[in-house]
């Protein structure tokens, strides 16, 4: 008995590390990092909606929601994906000045890109006019961004220095789930 679960162990390890080395190979990365942006962003969500119907904030789950803030995830996953192969390749290196450099420019040009990607993505599948999703924007996406100014330097300080690229999807949206939960709530909250 132990030997054949000592085999069906190892045949799951080494099962788990060819799919590891695929998925965050570059001809699959994309894919995979718009895998786990979805995935995340769903999850933030569903935390959130739990939340609101324990506090009776809503009365119903929305599965729509759920779905459109996936999407939404969609979108953002891409447009980080491609951040980071760009900065990478602007600032390449990883000593401090040099992450320092990184982060300012994430927070000055890719948090605001990704806040309005997040509100534009929404706006369209909820299928609110132009003018809508720019009020939208003005209301809102200053509390998201606040936050990311909260959240995100020391957070990034850790994915510019030790993470090499193919893996800062995979943080970005680790650290992101708790985020994730709030954009939810400034989104969908009243």
């Amino acid at each position: 008995m132990n030997v054949i679960h000592t085999v069906k162990q190892c045949f799951t390890i080494r099962s788990l590390k060819v799919f590891h080395k695929q998925a965050f190979s570059p001809k699959y990365l994309l894919i995979t990092n718009c895998c786990i942006s979805v995935t995340l962003s769903s999850v933030g969500d569903f935390l959130e909606q739990q939340y609101e119907l324990y506090s009776k904030d809503i009365e119903k789950y929305s599965v729509k929601r759920t779905f459109h803030m996936a999407l939404s995830g969609l979108t953002v996953g891409v447009a980080c994906h491609y951040w980071y192969r760009f900065i990478d390749t602007r600032i390449p290196g990883r000593n401090l000045s040099t992450v320092l450099q990184k982060v300012f420019w994430d927070q000055i040009i890719c948090s605001p890109i990704v806040i309005s990607t997040f509100f534009i993505t929404l706006g369209l599948l909820e299928q609110t006019s132009k003018d809508e999703i720019i009020k939208e924007i003005k209301e809102k996406a200053w509390r998201l961004y606040l936050a990311e100014w909260t959240v995100w330097p020391p957070a990034q300080i850790i994915n510019f220095y030790f993470l090499p690229n193919k893996y800062r999807i995979l943080y970005d949206n680790t650290i992101s789930l708790g985020y994730d939960v709030y954009t939810s709530k400034v989104k969908h909250g009243k």
